[in-house]
């Protein structure tokens, strides 16, 4: 499969494309390309390209890099949407700690799951509710720690005196 794409031939630090048409399995730093069709200076921003050689190739079967693709569609040789060539960004995974892992609870087994489901037909049935009166429990529980709040003053009160 023939490829129309980007050869590097700049110096360190300041790089200069040739636009080649070259075959998929070549190297890009191969040298060994069918035909240049332009050329590209990044930081000049100086594109030349050979639009009917281009739609030449394309035409004959040749696959566009993404790059070259978006170079070519600002150039107006051919026609469509842009590409998006930068990867796409990961999301940042926060480090946990091995302890935190442990203390996290495991998955549900199929047996609790089967637990689950079963727990909720059972409830829906009428089931006799003990009756004890609401405010029974909440008071005496209550008057419980009312009353051992009031003795501890008095027994450090005590053990003061002595």
């Amino acid at each position: 499969m023939l490829k129309i794409r980007l050869a590097r031939i700049g110096r360190k630090n300041d790089p200069t494309f040739r636009v080649v048409v070259t075959e998929h399995t070549r190297g890009p730093k191969s040298g060994d390309h069918i035909e240049i069709l332009g050329n590209y200076n990044p930081k000049m921003k100086d594109i030349v390209i050979d639009g009917e050689r281009v739609k030449y190739w394309i035409s004959n079967g040749a696959q566009v890099s993404d790059t070259v693709h978006n170079i070519l569609i600002n150039q107006k040789i051919i026609e469509g949407k842009k590409i998006n060539v930068l990867p796409k960004k990961t999301p940042i995974v926060k480090e946990v700690d091995e302890s935190e892992v442990k203390k996290e609870t495991p998955a549900p087994t199929e047996e609790a799951v089967a637990a689950e489901e079963v727990i909720p037909e059972v409830a829906t049935e009428e089931a006799p509710v003990a009756e004890t009166p609401a405010e029974e429990t909440p008071t005496k529980a209550v008057e419980e720690v009312k009353e051992e709040v009031t003795k501890a003053p008095v027994e450090e009160e005590k053990k003061e005196e002595v």
